[in-house]
């Protein structure tokens, strides 16, 4: 259960209107066909032979056969009863034309998504299209410090977050050894997150080690309605629903910054949007937060030009680059999700397909690697010679995107940079081309450029959309260009346990850094932080490491704890 597409509750009923008659366990032409009603078993007296000189025997073909006495066969007239679907018919003749605020082909996608999907959000509901901004909910201790879809949807999530507790080891782990401690205490975290099953765990944690917290979505598809109620329910100040608009976007975050009676002293982000708006609105703030957390190769680009540029003022942790949050949620995570964001959203088979994956960075090579395996045609574009030269020596052919936009059959952009894919490049995309991002911001692909009077936007199913030209080529878009993975299906749990554990112990160590530790920089996580993240996971998979002798850790100059290997080491 996870970050989440679709929309509508699976667990309420269509309205009758709105559904063909449900199939029963003797419905259907299969089932008629095998029904007694279609096929009677002759009764005993229906038996008795009717003519002395005849006995009836059955034809090998199914038939009924007559044997005379000179042993001649003839096949007996048979009636064929013609499987009538008039009462079929006739209920889908008995469908309104007008079924309230959707229509009967928004019905039908969205059920499409909803009914296998475990990304469907049960409370993201087309039927109550007011927007949360306009609610007034409490939760059951009477508090209204929140912003979400439906609070009533609080128990589903609740059950998502105790599944996805069983897949982050590490995380409760932490939480159990350091729970007496309370490294967090007095710690205000705002953050500003993808808000999933994971990401619940991970504030849930961080609030068990005493810290207050306060959240915002970090992507306006990627929130999982009914976790962020549960969150609320449970008392977390959280503003987010999936569907969120870019001003929806801006005012829940200032939602969590801007409050009464309470200001942040850290700061967890994902994508640098949370770090920018306090810059722009409540730069005053940062007088009193010891740091900043970023996880994501766009923010942590943000940080280094703030640096840069000497107005860096507070000390900020790069995980994006930490060993654990590289190699394993950048690399094994997308290898995995790739694959389920794109069969979620287009069913298509990925044999023999002609791929382009823009940037041979570690989402990149997870993503050549997974549709490789499943039989791919897969080209790489790359501007780093070193990452170019990994791609060919992994298999891929390197190719600039003009050469192959033509011919390729699904675009992939994930360089973490703008206009990767081009107006022009749109232009010249074969007939059903699908493009997606999987890169953490909109910027690769030109959406706005598609956003003009002479093409034509039609929705298929919820993230999937169908822009047309005038001479009816069309391409697929998924997400509109935003993160694939967390907006479409689910990325792997146990993958995020090690980036979430990574994330709390980088918010306890420059927290309760003596002052001076770190200056107004970005730093990277000390190595022998990563190593103990890594070693929390590995009683998952039974696993022994083994130990170094006295003799050995002296030959090779090593603490027999660790760390093992030097800052500069390339794993």
């Amino acid at each position: 259960m996870a970050p989440a597409a679709g929309g509508g509750d699976p667990e309420a009923p269509a309205p009758a209107g709105e559904r063909p008659p449900a199939p029963g366990p003797g419905s259907g032409p299969a089932a008629a066909a095998l029904s007694p009603a279609a096929g009677k078993v002759p009764q005993a007296s229906a038996m008795k032979r009717s003519d002395p000189h005849h006995q009836h025997q059955r034809h090998r073909d199914g038939g009924e056969a007559l044997v005379s006495p000179d042993g001649t066969v003839t096949e007996a007239p048979r009636t064929v009863k013609k499987i009538q679907f008039a009462d079929q018919k006739q209920e889908f003749n008995k469908r309104p034309t007008k079924i309230g605020r959707r229509s009967l082909s928004r019905s039908i996608s969205q059920s499409s998504t909803d009914s296998y999907s475990s990304a469907a959000s049960y409370t993201d509901s087309s039927d109550d299209e007011t927007s949360p901004r306009d609610k007034q909910q409490k939760n059951s201790k009477g508090s209204g410090d929140f912003c979400v879809k439906n609070i009533k949807q609080a128990e589903f999530g609740r059950r998502e977050i105790e599944i996805a507790e069983q897949e982050m080891p590490a995380l409760m782990a932490l939480r159990k050894r350091a729970q007496g401690e309370k490294p967090l205490a007095g710690a205000k975290i705002v953050g500003c997150t993808h808000i999933t099953a994971q990401t619940a765990v991970l504030m849930e944690t961080l609030g068990a080690l005493g810290a207050q917290c306060r959240w915002a979505a970090c992507n306006i598809y990627s929130t999982l309605n009914e976790v962020a109620a549960a969150l609320a329910e449970s008392g977390f100040p959280v503003f987010a629903w999936k569907g969120e608009s870019e001003d929806d976007f801006w005012w829940c975050i200032d939602r969590c910054v801007n409050v009464e009676g309470w200001q942040p002293n850290m700061i967890l982000d994902d994508g640098g949007d949370l770090t920018h708006w306090i810059y722009k609105k409540y730069p005053n703030m940062f007088k009193k937060i010891k740091g900043i957390v970023e996880e994501s190769v766009t923010g942590v680009h943000r940080l280094y030009q703030l640096s840069k540029a000497g107005k860096l003022c507070v000390p900020a942790m790069n995980v994006n680059d930490s060993v654990t949050k590289q190699k394993f949620d950048n690399l094994y995570c997308c290898r995995e999700s790739i694959l389920d964001g794109l069969k979620r959203t287009t069913d298509m088979m990925f044999g023999g397909k002609q791929v382009v994956v823009c940037g041979y960075g570690e989402v990149g090579k997870g993503c050549c690697a997974a549709l490789k395996a499943m039989g791919s045609i897969v080209y790489v574009t790359e501007i780093d010679p070193i990452c170019a030269l990994q791609a060919c020596m992994d298999g891929f052919r390197l190719v600039k995107l003009n050469e192959v936009i033509r011919q390729v059959d699904i675009v992939i952009t994930c360089t973490g940079n703008k206009n990767v894919v081009t107006r022009e490049h749109l232009d010249r995309m074969k007939n059903s081309c699908i493009v997606c991002n999987m890169g953490h911001s909109n910027t690769e692909i030109d959406v706005a450029s598609l956003r003009t009077p002479e093409l034509t936007w039609e929705r298929v199913r919820s993230q999937v959309d169908h822009v047309i030209w005038p001479d009816g080529k069309r391409i697929v878009l998924l997400a509109e260009g935003r993160l694939l993975n967390l907006s479409c299906s689910t990325v792997p749990t146990f993958v995020l346990s090690i980036t979430a554990t990574t994330q709390a112990l980088a918010l306890i160590e420059l927290y309760n850094a003596p002052e001076g530790r770190y200056k107004q920089d970005v730093y990277l996580l000390p190595k022998k932080m990563d190593e103990y993240v890594a070693s929390l996971h590995l009683p998952t998979f039974d696993a022994h490491l083994t130990e170094l002798t006295d003799e050995q850790a002296k030959y090779l100059g090593l603490n027999k704890n660790g760390p093992f290997k030097p800052n500069y080491y390339r794993y």
